[in-house]
């Protein structure tokens, strides 16, 4: 009975407080008129799109107002929450409307709308507000004072997207202290995007009052440093997000005093210094970005047990060291991202353990060893671990193993090896793989794939060898497959690859061993493809893809490096979304015509190294990058209508072709010029002068290897950005003009080969960044040097003042300033053309030393020289020219240098060519040049040198040439042996009782002997080619057996051409005149092989033996020492 009597008053008093509820219900249910009919009003006033709305559109479909979307009210039935975000309001709102008479709110959220509109003064009026969100709302202009009399406040949030939209949300009158002064109850303050525009002493100071903030985010608001440590008595802050401010500054210690902390956002801020290590241990701490900060340094501590770290980025900092053992402590890490800094060590096992990782980026450091197991990362999607050192094998079960929600991995650009394993292709959520640039040689065959969902497979630069396996072509899901650069070798019927996987849109077989064959018919693919990307260079094509037509969608075509002799097809120029084309050295001789209806969208035309004649037809509009040298053109179409002069054309280079006449000042009309190279051509007449007014953008202009004649142009502007002007090898003369002296910028100078006639270009002293000076062969005069000049062209690496009338001394406190030649390494000579796709414009220089002469694109890397041979220089060889201890050609033969060759020559470690034959040098010749071991060129002939010639394993090297003309000069080479104060006297009576008569027989006999072999090989031309043959096999045989390669001469020339090059280069030396001895292109002729490290060069000019391993370049017939442009190419580097 008690049971039942206590079970009824908890039934009692249960129905009360149901009750009880539901009255309260319907009284705060309860909408108030007054609050009602404010709402309507302010529905009414607002413009917003009813198609997208949620909360306005429904607004008035019941009678309470507090049952409205978005709405909340009190007891008493007055409106306290109002949220209107996301309702695309736009058109803004002014003192008048209605929002500003519901004073009973306390949440007010605007928030992702379209205002369009400054910020009401009028918020003040809403006093109880605690929570105000106008955050993306579209707002601009000055944040009124108003908001700072909200004392209640608890969250603000007035974030803005201006840095992206270009209306400007600014915190200017009132600033950032105006503003929070009365904010006492602020826990949340968001003003991302806001312009507040402080020193960090200010804004620091000015936050330092909100004594109960726990959340801060000032990101984009252009701050400035350094972090006020006034900032450290706000104990309480759990978020930091100060992303993308000009800080520069170090991170603070007293950050890792935070104990709430729990996200820290400080990427893009220009941070320096070293990060505090104590920060990573806090044990509230989840989310850590500092990434982009490349002047931050630091390294991981050993981390704690049951760290609450959940995302960890520091990539592109300058963060080092290894991976701690005791990461594996961080248990809830989820994204690890250390990419593009300087970690390098071990991947230790250690980091398997985290059984939370999703994503994990590592790439762009040194990392070493092998792949670590990832079987425990079971939640793993994303891996790079690309560009770092890695080695080893992929193991076939073991590091990916179980990886079922792994989505892409990334191995590209290490140096793994062995075989990639099938069951990588197993893994069911796989979508990615990159694996190229490494060492992989065989990829397993794979069968049984389940559905499987691979998008991309890049294979591209290994070593995989043989047919591509069949099963790729299992991959019917595949859209990106790139396998060049490999050593791939069968035939591939392209028509039945593209059927097979007919999802692909980017297929790469460029750079194998591939012979590409098609079907006369393309039916079978017009329907069933998509492709975008086709890159098939060096894959012995011989036709043009017929089913390319009929792919609207192609945006990049690469057929470069195959036989295709066909005319350009008229339809690849039909095809809308075409952006690259390449089809550079093949064989093509014209365009099929008529050539219409140009692809609009063409930004990039390579159609270098082919057989094309007669006139460019165009020049496609739109296009950024276009390359016609190497051809047989002879004119430019130029466009009747200004207004299809191409507009947006950056590289042009029409070099190597057969364009004559004057220079068409068409040119001029291409405003966003900055390479135009016509070089190597047979253009005559003067300069247009608006190519010189075109140097406010040009930065590339090539003339050289023309018929120009005339004066430079004197209208260089006032803004002149040239880096190079290469007039080389024309006919110009007259003075240097004054205004090139405002180009400065100029890195490369070269009027090489001309008939210029003026002083000492003292006029381009405050040009500092000159690197390369080419006067070599003109009328210059006068001195050497400018005086009254301290610091003159401290990067100059190049110097070729040869075969000019200088006079005077060398100056040697000028070359106290040229400090390119100096140890200090030198930067690539490469001008960007292309600042979003990383196109660079390289130039290329040409070296000839006796005999010696190389390419080189990255000259400036390496190479130094100085040429001040055939002038008139007198005097002493100045001591501070042995400081360039960079150098590796020193020239100053035909001269009137007199006094002795430093000793401290020995400096000059680097040196390989030195020549300073026919001059008034005295005196023994220094020991230390024995100690010049990389030297493979010397002459000191024609000297008044004296004394032994120094021993030493490279002097020994060179024949007497390199010594004779000195009379008292003694030792080997040369024939005069040096005598001592005591000779040996011989006994000529025991000598002559000793004579042997079988000396004389054996003597007679061998020439008797070579006389019968040798004598009918001189008029027997084809016994004398078999001979030659034969040695060369023996010789081929026998160098390989002690680590060394021998080379035979080329046969490209006949013999009368040798006796003829032959003749020409003792007239040369003789005459000290320049001749460049080239083919009808201009380029050098090359005969055997030369490497000038680690080559040795026989005199007799025909052979040479080098080093293997070695990395050669050609060497041509012999010329006089000369430093002189070779045909500036235009070289396209694609990254």
């Amino acid at each position: 009975m008690r049971i039942r009597s206590v079970s009824w008053l908890s039934f009692i008093t249960c129905c009360f407080w149901i009750f009880l509820c539901l009255n309260i219900y319907v009284v705060s249910s309860k909408c108030l008129e007054d609050q009602k009919s404010l709402l309507l009003k302010l529905e009414n006033s607002l413009s917003f799109n009813k198609s997208s709305s949620v909360k306005l559109v429904s607004w008035n479909q019941s009678p309470s107002c507090c049952d409205w979307t978005g709405v909340s009210c009190d007891e008493q039935g007055h409106v306290t929450r109002l949220d209107l975000s996301g309702e695309s309001i736009s058109g803004g709102f002014d003192s008048s409307s209605s929002i500003f008479s519901l004073q009973y709110l306390e949440f007010l959220s605007l928030a992702s709308n379209n205002f369009d509109s400054e910020i009401p003064s009028e918020f003040y009026e809403l006093k109880n507000l605690t929570h105000l969100n106008l955050s993306y709302a579209g707002f601009m202009g000055q944040i009124p004072k108003g908001i700072s009399q909200l004392t209640r406040l608890v969250t603000l949030d007035i974030s803005s997207l201006s840095y992206l939209t270009g209306l400007e949300l600014k915190l200017e009158n009132p600033d950032l202290r105006m503003l929070v002064q009365n904010l006492n109850s602020i826990t949340q303050l968001y003003l991302d995007g806001v312009t507040i525009s402080a020193q960090g002493s200010e804004w620091g100071t000015a936050l330092s009052s909100l004594s109960s903030l726990q959340e801060l985010s000032m990101s984009h608001c252009n701050l400035s440093g350094p972090i006020h440590s006034s900032l450290s008595r706000l104990r309480h802050l759990s978020v930091i997000h100060l992303d993308q401010n000009n800080l520069f500054s170090t991170v603070p210690d007293f950050f890792g005093n935070f104990s709430n902390l729990t996200r820290l956002h400080l990427s893009y801020c220009g941070l320096s210094g070293s990060f505090p290590q104590n920060i990573f241990l806090l044990k509230t701490l989840t989310f850590i970005d500092i990434s982009y900060n490349t002047g931050l340094s630091g390294s991981f501590p050993n981390f704690t047990l049951n760290g609450s770290l959940q995302t960890l980025v520091v990539s592109r900092t300058n963060f080092s060291g290894g991976l701690p053992a005791t990461i594996s402590n961080l248990r809830n890490l989820s994204t690890l991202d250390l990419s593009y800094s300087q970690f390098s060590g071990r991947l230790l096992n250690s980091i398997s353990k985290l059984s939370e990782l999703t994503y994990l980026d590592l790439s762009f450091n040194t990392f070493r060893g092998s792949i670590p197991s990832f079987g425990t990362a079971k939640k793993l999607t994303s891996l790079d671990l690309s560009n770092n050192f890695l080695s080893g094998e992929i193991s076939s079960s073991g590091q990916f193993e179980g990886l079922q929600n792994l989505v892409s991995i990334n191995l590209r650009n290490n140096s793994i090896h062995g075989s990639i394993p099938s069951s990588l292709f197993k893994l069911p959520s796989l979508r990615s793989i990159q694996l190229s640039n490494n060492q992989f040689s065989q990829l397993e065959e794979f069968s049984n794939v389940p559905s499987s969902v691979l998008k991309t497979l890049d294979l591209s630069s290994n070593n995989l060898s043989g047919p591509i396996p069949g099963s790729i072509f299992l991959l019917r899901g595949l859209n990106i497959l790139q396998l060049s650069s490999n050593k791939f070798n069968e035939p591939i019927l392209l028509d039945m690859l593209l059927v097979q996987l007919r999802n692909l849109t980017t297929l790469d077989l460029s750079y194998n061993n591939l012979s590409i064959k098609m079907n006369e018919s393309d039916s079978m693919l017009s329907s069933v493809l998509n492709i975008t990307t086709l890159k098939l260079a060096g894959c012995k094509l011989e036709i043009f893809p017929a089913f390319l037509r009929h792919q609207s969608k192609l945006t990049e075509l690469d057929l470069s490096h195959n036989q295709i002799r066909d005319s350009i097809p008229r339809w690849i120029w039909k095809l809308e979304s075409l952006a690259y084309l390449n089809l550079s050295r093949n064989l093509l001789t014209d365009f099929e015509r008529p050539v219409q209806d140009l692809s609009s969208s063409l930004t990039l035309l390579d159609l270098h190294d082919n057989q094309i004649q007669g006139p460019i037809p165009f020049l496609p509009r739109r296009a950024a990058y276009l390359d016609y040298s190497a051809n047989r053109f002879s004119s430019v179409v130029i466009p009747a209508n200004t207004s299809d002069y191409p507009a947006y054309t950056i590289f042009l280079s029409l070099s190597n072709n057969s364009f004559h006449g004057h220079i068409p000042t068409f040119f001029c009309n291409f405003s966003s010029l900055q390479v135009l190279d016509l070089s190597l051509n047979n253009f005559s007449g003067s300069i247009p002068s608006c190519l010189m007014a075109m140097s406010e953008t040009l930065g590339v202009l090539t003339l050289r290897k023309n018929n120009i004649s005339g004066e430079i142009p004197d209208g260089f502007p006032d803004l002149c950005v040239l880096r190079t002007l290469d007039l080389h090898g024309n006919q110009l003369d007259g003075p240097m003009p004054k205004s090139l002296a405002n180009c400065v910028r100029l890195e490369v100078l070269d009027l090489g080969n001309n008939r210029f006639s003026d002083g000492f270009p003292c006029s381009l002293k405050n040009i500092s960044t000159l690197r390369v000076l080419v006067l070599r062969q003109n009328n210059f005069y006068g001195s050497i040097g400018c005086p009254n000049t301290d610091y003159v062209w401290h990067m100059l690496q190049i110097a070729d003042l040869a075969s000019n009338n200088f006079t005077g001394v060398l100056p040697g406190k000028s070359f106290t300033t040229w400090e390119g030649m100096m140890p200090d390494e030198a930067q690539t000579l490469q001008y960007e053309i292309l600042k979003f796709g990383n196109v660079y414009y390289q130039d290329r220089v040409s070296i000839t030393s006796k005999g010696i002469q190389m390419k080189w694109v990255k000259i400036l890397t390496v190479f130094t020289a100085i040429d001040f041979s055939c002038n008139h220089l007198e005097g002493k060889i100045p001591e501070e020219m042995m400081n360039f201890k960079a150098l590796y050609i020193l020239n100053l033969s035909n001269n009137a240098l007199s006094g002795q060759i430093p000793s401290s020559i020995g400096n000059l470690k680097k040196l390989e060519s030195l020549d300073l034959s026919k001059n008034y040098l005295s005196g023994v010749i220094p020991v230390e040049i024995a100690s010049l071991s990389f030297l493979s060129f010397l002459n000191l002939s024609y000297n008044q040198l004296v004394g032994m010639i120094p021993t030493g394993t490279q002097i020994q090297s060179f024949d007497a040439f390199s010594f004779g003309g000195n009379k008292e000069l003694c030792g080997p080479p040369l024939t005069p042996k040096c005598t001592s104060s005591e000779p040996e006297v011989l006994n000529t009576t025991h000598a002559v009782a000793e004579f042997d008569w079988d000396f004389v027989f054996t003597g007679v006999g061998f020439g008797v002997g070579a006389g019968v072999v040798v004598a009918p090989l001189m008029f027997w031309e084809r016994g004398r080619k078999w001979s030659n043959n034969s040695i060369h096999k023996i010789l081929l045989v026998i160098f390989p057996m002690f680590g060394l390669t021998y080379t035979p001469a080329d046969d490209y020339y006949d013999d009368d051409e040798e006796e003829e090059a032959e003749e020409e280069n003792s007239d040369e030396t003789e005459d000290c005149d320049d001749y460049e001895y080239e083919d009808e292109l201009g380029i050098p002729r090359f005969r055997g092989w030369y490497c000038v490290f680690c080559s040795k060069l026989d005199m007799s000019r025909k052979k040479v033996i080098h080093n293997p391993r070695c990395t050669c370049y050609h060497s041509p017939t012999v010329s006089p020492f000369s430093v002189s442009w070779a045909s500036p190419s235009s070289q396209l580097h694609l990254r």
